[in-house]
């Protein structure tokens, strides 16, 4: 059964991308605030915030290409706004626009947050000690691409059982 991509689907996509983005800047807005001068805070047994900057991609990989990085993230955005037409299923589309939506949380430090244009390093905050700091907008791209890949793997079984 394929989704046929109205105005209202439209329109829950943009809604989705608007509260990933606005929920990725607040935290990181507080982190900023709250996490400074080397502070840290205990949650839950590994679970703590604690302030870093990333000015590479997924891993801290590649740092100072932080320029490129930016410009391939608006690209892979684009490029999944304009596949939205083709989300097969209610799941993709969510999937599709949590995507979009971290991917534009992290672009805005890009922009905003360094001296020169796509300059800037991502905020990242939570640190579970034992994987990678990161933050609601990497958590959205994570969470995005597994209902992806969810959506896929329903959609080829429901296609194979007809």
């Amino acid at each position: 059964m394929a989704l046929v991509l109205t105005r209202s689907s439209t329109s829950t996509a943009k809604i989705i991308i608007a509260l990933v983005v606005i929920c990725d800047q607040l935290t990181k807005h507080w982190a900023l605030n709250s996490l400074n001068n080397g502070r840290t805070i205990d949650i839950f047994w590994t679970l703590r915030f604690n302030l870093v900057f990333n000015s590479g991609m997924a891993f801290s990989k590649g740092q100072g290409l932080g320029r490129l990085i930016g410009l391939l993230a608006i690209g892979v955005a684009v490029w999944l706004w304009l596949s939205l037409r083709k989300a097969s299923t209610t799941i993709g589309l969510v999937g599709t626009a949590m995507l979009i939506g971290g991917a534009i949380g992290n672009v805005v430090d890009r922009l905003f947050r360094g001296d020169a244009w796509l300059k800037g390093s991502v905020v990242d905050f939570i640190d579970l000690q034992w994987f990678p700091v990161f933050n609601v907008a990497d958590s959205s791209v994570t969470i995005g691409a597994m209902l992806l890949i969810y959506s896929s793997v329903v959609a080829s079984r429901i296609k194979a059982a007809s």
